[in-house]
């Protein structure tokens, strides 16, 4: 199989298991890896809870992307406390938001394309944002703080995703 082809394993293979185990514990060093070098503020600028969340859907389904995006802030918040109480419903809603729609995506379309993870990073962002303004009682202001703080962190998912879905990971 190409790099550029996609499988999707199902929920009952020992696969699925190990390769969210992989993704569980990318999403926990890797928001780690930014607060000690960026400070307390870097999640909010690079997103780095949703990057291995995304890899592992788009690459290996739904299955592994939905175990990955719950795992991940429920382990990081027992763990460090990050995401904080107050937002974790938030950072779970839009991880799973991007579970189902990485994994949709890349169903339909079975290829690693920049437009086709353009797309998966906006929709995933547009859902999630209308999910956090419904959790945060209509805060506007508090539902776009993505937009507004974290393209960097929405572009590190489009190219650094592109990359390693591209030309790094293989199976």
């Amino acid at each position: 199989m190409d790099n550029n082809s996609l499988h999707s394993y199902q929920l009952n293979q020992v696969d699925t298991y190990m390769m969210s185990t992989l993704f569980v514990i990318g999403n926990i060093l890797m928001p780690q890896l930014c607060h000690f070098i960026g400070g307390s503020h870097a999640g909010h600028v690079w997103l780095p809870i949703y990057f291995f969340t995304l890899i592992g859907a788009y690459k290996y389904g739904m299955a592994v992307g939905l175990l990955t995006a719950v795992l991940s802030p429920l382990i990081n918040h027992l763990m460090f406390g990050m995401p904080p109480l107050a937002v974790l419903p938030s950072i779970l809603c839009k991880s799973v938001v991007l579970a189902v729609v990485a994994g949709m995506i890349a169903e339909r379309t079975n290829k690693v394309t920049l437009p086709t993870l353009l797309a998966t990073v906006l929709v995933y962002q547009v859902i999630g944002t209308l999910g956090e303004f419904a959790l945060f009682q209509h805060d506007f202001y508090a539902a776009i703080s993505d937009f507004r703080i974290g393209i960097p962190g929405m572009l590190l998912q489009l190219f650094g995703g592109y990359l390693l879905l591209k030309y790094v990971l293989i199976k």
